[in-house]
């Protein structure tokens, strides 16, 4: 015993009875047919293009013993951005601008490009392409640039997951990561006005 809990309810696992096994059988076939469908459309195909008149606890009860049911995927919550006057720095390697573009092949397989920019004088630092590009990446790039040109004292980028990923891994190394807030790329327009360039250009 458990907090007066016996071993028989804490072990318990719902089984589908066999009377059940018609509404089982048609949810494996709708969920086969519609991957991508969830209960309530399942349910409503059962209602109204069926005979069938199953209550929809039933239905749900078997549904979740199923394991039929999506995992909710919550949108994850960015810290809040504080806006920034876009400034222009008194020489060069103070502030790096970041940006991610995408585009595919003639073939169709798509790639991305890293581009870093000095905000001081537009030169741009680094052009990376690969069809993948993630954190490590993103970290393996910078420091290669950094032993070619210096750490400068912040990056200014958007809230892309590859890059902010790498925060804290930018405080570690002395740099100010300056964040944009999210929607607002004209907050990080030097590299933004390159990237106009460089895809009609390039």
């Amino acid at each position: 015993m458990l907090l007066n809990l016996s071993s028989s309810v804490l072990y318990y696992r719902a089984r589908i009875k066999p009377e059940d096994a018609p509404i089982q059988d048609m949810l494996a076939a709708l969920a086969e047919a519609y991957r991508r469908w969830g209960f309530w459309k399942m349910f409503d195909f059962i209602r109204t293009q069926t005979t069938h008149v199953w209550n929809h606890k039933r239905v749900y009860r078997i549904y979740l013993a199923m394991c039929l049911n999506f995992r909710r995927k919550c949108k994850k919550r960015l810290p809040t951005r504080e806006r920034e006057a876009l400034t222009l720095p008194i020489s060069a390697n103070i502030v790096w601008s970041m940006d991610f573009m995408h585009d595919s092949l003639v073939k169709g397989r798509a790639f991305r490009t890293l581009n870093v920019l000095d905000d001081y004088n537009r030169e741009v630092l680094q052009i990376c392409i690969d069809t993948s590009i993630n954190a490590d990446r993103v970290k393996r790039e910078l420091t290669l640039r950094f032993a070619y040109r210096g750490k400068p004292a912040a990056i200014r980028m958007d809230n892309g997951p590859e890059l902010a990923a790498i925060a804290l891994w930018l405080q570690q190394q002395g740099i100010e990561p300056l964040y944009i807030q999210p929607g607002k790329p004209n907050q990080n327009a030097y590299i933004e006005r390159f990237n106009r360039t460089f895809r009609e250009d390039v």
